[in-house]
């Protein structure tokens, strides 16, 4: 594996891990302000990161690279209400496909194919991110200030229930 390449594998690692303490954050914040389903929803989508983030791990393990963790920046832990704090999983989300995609730019760039079959999962997997965020994001534009709607998708919220992501490999 080039050096670049390795690098910046490396340095997605960190940006995985900071994006489950960011929702860990969220789920929090989400929690103490009475949004149990919202808590929820984040939470299952701290433990999706972390699996993102250990999926690129042992990658760069199964490939012989020893990764030095570099340490993670504390998240943010106040938002102004739920359309704030889902705005910001969008915007987040926004940034984790810029850098999923300038990773697909090394992979092509450096004719690293492993890398790039290994990242073709997680470019689509930021599609489907990005379309959550957003279908929140217009549900609570509906709802507005509607105590009665807030109540209902928080509800819808938290039937949301984590599932082990397969990477696109079945056994």
């Amino acid at each position: 594996m080039e050096a670049k390449m390795e690098t910046a594998l490396v340095g997605h690692v960190k940006e995985e891990f900071y994006s489950s303490h960011l929702y860990l954050s969220m789920s929090s914040w989400a929690d103490a302000n009475g949004f149990k389903g919202a808590a929820n929803w984040l939470r299952i989508q701290f433990q999706e990161e972390q699996a993102h983030a250990l999926r690129f791990f042992d990658y760069l393990k199964d490939r012989g690279i020893k990764i030095a963790m570099p340490a993670i920046a504390q998240p943010p832990s106040q938002w102004t209400d739920l359309m704030d704090l889902f705005q910001e999983v969008k915007k987040h989300e926004q940034q984790v496909t810029k850098l999923i995609n300038d990773l697909y730019t090394i992979s092509v760039e450096g004719k690293d194919h492993a890398a790039s079959a290994f990242l073709h999962w997680f470019v689509n997997e930021q599609v489907e991110e990005e379309k959550n965020a957003q279908d929140i994001i217009d549900q609570l534009r509906i709802i507005g200030g509607n105590g009665s709607g807030l109540y209902m998708l928080d509800k819808e919220l938290a039937t949301r229930v984590f599932i082990a992501p397969t990477f696109g490999i079945t056994a």
